[in-house]
């Protein structure tokens, strides 16, 4: 269906050789130690999200060079080139009136598939949907259509983040935000903060998007109020300490982490649990999820292992899509604790819940390709991850 980039640890090495870099350095100039830089190409350490951010500083590239953009097959370009078509024509609505109902309907087939991690099924259904959303938007002009428009810029965004295609999950979260004005609706306006705040987070612009959630959540709070306030703030915050984990200062990081986890805790307990709104999800368990993987990425691995219990509990009520990433994080921290088959399992849970993930997840192949380097012997398991994630085992 789609071919796939080198890991993000292997990448590194393509990156660094084509720029006549050597090891030492490139570890000068991203201030990382030599020994580390050597076990993260060579497949013996997991590249971590921070370590990332400062090595794509240091050779000029993008972040998403470093985590490989994956490219579709030949048979979904037309359909990416139909979305791209149709995010130009943000401002020239079609001529014909679109069913209400027809639209409410697709926004809803969209977020399962978000939910499910069917990124093939998103990118044949978004070009035809997002021209009929705009098209409605701007003839009936009301608060609800808009919003609808909104939501399927996010569904843009996610499937342009997935792929690191930055380009267009920039313009997707600027595009949203557009939409969001055209009627001023304050928790929509907290959900395109949320967006945009994840185009920092995958540029690693992990201050920046700080900074960004800090102001959206002043905003909410002052406009919003009950379950809309409470959950608007959640939202705002689990991208915090998304954020926050991935500094380079761990010592900031930290810090910024625990502020954004205690008013993501409080947001949580207000709700009671989990809640959807506009394709997002928040509640007590998410929240669990999202502090597991903050922990892991501020180099506390075993901390995050010894929450596997209380987010087993909360993966029930949670989507595909969460459980797998959550099961890949659960995978990182086990490879950094040297449980490789740990790691597998958790590999494994992930792509049977999300297959898709499988060929796009960076950290997950990333793990993989770790664990694949670290094994002295034939193994079933490894060899079928392999393949699912096309990496040669």
């Amino acid at each position: 269906m789609r071919t796939s980039p080198l890991p993000p640890g292997a990448n590194v090495a393509a990156l660094r050789k084509e720029r006549g870099l050597s090891q030492a350095r490139l570890a000068r100039l991203a201030n990382v130690s030599l020994s580390l830089l050597s076990k993260v190409e060579v497949g013996d350490r997991t590249l971590t999200h921070a370590t990332a951010a400062v090595l794509a500083r240091a050779m000029g590239v993008p972040l998403s060079e470093v985590l490989g953009r994956s490219r579709v097959a030949p048979s979904g370009d037309q359909c990416l080139a139909a979305l791209r078509s149709a995010m130009r024509d943000y401002d020239v609505p079609g001529g014909q009136r679109v069913e209400n109902a027809r639209i409410t309907a697709d926004v809803r087939t969209v977020a399962g598939h978000r939910d499910a991690f069917r990124v093939s099924e998103l990118l044949v259904m978004l070009p035809g949907l997002l021209r009929d959303a705009t098209t409605r938007a701007h003839l009936v002009n009301t608060a609800g259509a808009w919003m609808d428009l909104v939501e399927v810029y996010s569904a843009v965004y996610w499937l342009a983040a997935r792929h690191r295609w930055t380009d267009m999950a920039e313009l997707a979260v600027t595009l949203q935000k557009w939409a969001v004005e055209q009627r001023p609706n304050p928790l929509g306006a907290a959900v395109a903060a949320r967006d945009r705040a994840g185009a920092y987070l995958n540029g690693g612009d992990y201050e920046g998007g700080l900074a960004l959630v800090d102001r959206a959540v002043v905003e909410a709070e002052s406009r919003l109020s009950g379950d809309d306030r409470a959950f608007a703030v959640g939202v705002l915050n689990l991208r915090g300490m998304t954020l926050a984990g991935r500094l380079a200062d761990k010592r900031d990081g930290r810090r910024e982490a625990e502020r954004h986890i205690t008013a993501a805790g409080r947001a949580s307990a207000e709700l009671g649990a989990d809640r959807t709104r506009h394709s997002m999800l928040f509640g007590p368990a998410n929240t669990t999820t999202h502090v597991l993987a903050t922990r892991l990425d501020l180099g506390r691995p075993r901390e995050a292992l010894a929450m596997a219990d209380d987010v087993d509990t909360a993966l029930a009520a949670l989507t595909p899509t969460r459980v797998a990433a959550t099961k890949v994080n659960l995978a990182r921290a086990q490879v950094d604790t040297g449980d490789r088959d740990g790691a597998l399992e958790s590999l494994s849970t992930a792509w049977d819940a999300a297959p898709q993930m499988a060929v796009l997840n960076p950290m997950g192949r990333e793990v993989l390709r770790v664990v694949s380097s670290l094994h002295q012997r034939s193994n079933p398991r490894l060899q079928r991850l392999c393949k699912l994630a096309g990496l040669a085992p």
